[in-house]
């Protein structure tokens, strides 16, 4: 969304307020602090160990009072967290009108990814103005009986903030400090690089023991190869992945990332292998081949393009597509130069176009 805001603040006939909730404290202040952000209301609603039926009550209410305070014309939300269902309620229910950006995303199952797929398709019930990255998710709007006139295919801000970010980060380096053990291995250009993230909670327990077990294969079948796997804080990622995978030298577990020196990892790796939706898009934007540790996709785009590859949880078929990339050329050729489906960094600027000329 921080690109939608640097637009928003741009535009000399609209006046915006930006509203954080703090679901994710450290890595929205780390945003925040990336694109010089200051949010007019922080509800910081974060405490440890909170259910989701916590989370969504303190959202709905917190956002009340701060309608109640601003008396917005219309309301921006974005993607599929718990944050984004619970203020569109809360402005539902103020008879606010809200715009979804990145509308129309959609797996066809409400578990998978859990809880995501049900607070994108509950906020899309009762958004007013919707804006899909994609021509395909602009059709599952279409498909679900919304109105043509309210949508516009923009293209994914994620974009517009990942050509931000990486043009900002070209001449930094790869010091230790950030990318610990890795860095005299990414600096070495010659030496390819996997790059591996996963978090997703339908992945914790067996998932990720076989995620763990094909990482381990990897190590071994290609000592040259070197993995780098910033590990998420989650106690049931940071167990199995320690226990199973400490011991390789050319596996290296490092601490989470801020999103500049991520964006400068992905662009300095040679293949990447994640269970992030957000990733799926910005990995083939940087020509990266992308495979995906899940069974099912809300972003069956870049999957029809051929720049992303569902290869689920199972070891064997994590190990080999990764081998099938590294030992056949062609096949990587395929996959890095397919053309991307998400956009071309201008997708804030056509969201704040089609707000122009919206009738409330």
């Amino acid at each position: 969304m921080a690109p939608v805001v640097k637009a928003l603040s741009a535009a000399d006939d609209m006046e915006s307020v930006v509203c954080v909730t703090a679901q994710h404290r450290d890595m929205l202040d780390q945003v925040l602090g990336i694109f010089n952000i200051v949010p007019d209301e922080d509800l910081d609603l974060m405490t440890p160990g909170q259910s989701l039926h916590a989370l969504t009550a303190r959202v709905l209410v917190g956002m009340q009072t701060v309608l109640e305070r601003h008396q917005p014309d219309v309301v921006l939300v974005h993607g599929d967290t718990t944050t984004t269902l619970a203020t569109a309620l809360a402005a539902f229910y103020a008879q606010i009108p809200v715009g979804h950006v990145e509308a129309g995303l959609r797996t066809g199952d409400m578990s998978a990814p859990f809880p995501e797929e049900a607070n994108r398709v509950l906020a899309d019930r009762i958004c007013h103005f919707y804006f899909p990255p994609t021509q395909r998710s602009a059709d599952n709007l279409l498909a679900e009986g919304l109105p043509a006139d309210r949508i516009w295919n923009t293209g994914n801000t994620v974009i517009d903030a990942l050509f931000w970010v990486r043009d900002a980060m070209k001449d930094t380096t790869f010091s230790p400090e950030i990318y610990g053990s890795a860095s005299p291995f990414i600096q070495e250009k010659n030496t390819q690089i996997l790059l591996v993230t996963g978090h997703r909670r339908e992945s914790f327990g067996g998932g990720f023991e076989r995620i763990c077990q094909a990482l381990s294969n990897l190590a071994q079948r290609y000592p040259s190869l070197q993995i780098v796997y910033p590990v998420h804080l989650n106690p049931k990622v940071q167990e199995p992945v320690h226990r199973h995978l400490s011991h390789f030298d050319n596996i290296h577990l490092i601490r989470p990332l801020e999103y500049p020196d991520f964006v400068r990892l992905m662009d300095r790796a040679h293949i990447i292998l994640t269970d992030s939706g957000g990733i799926q898009e910005e990995a083939p934007a940087l020509d990266k081949p992308t495979l995906v540790m899940r069974d099912v996709t809300e972003r069956p785009e870049g999957i029809a393009a051929g720049v992303v590859k569902l290869v689920g949880t199972q070891s064997s078929t994590i190990t080999e597509a990764v081998s099938n990339l590294l030992d056949h050329p062609n096949a990587y050729a395929q996959m890095q130069q397919a053309v991307n489906p998400y956009g071309d960094g201008q997708a804030s600027i056509r969201i704040v176009d089609a707000l122009r000329g919206v009738s409330l």
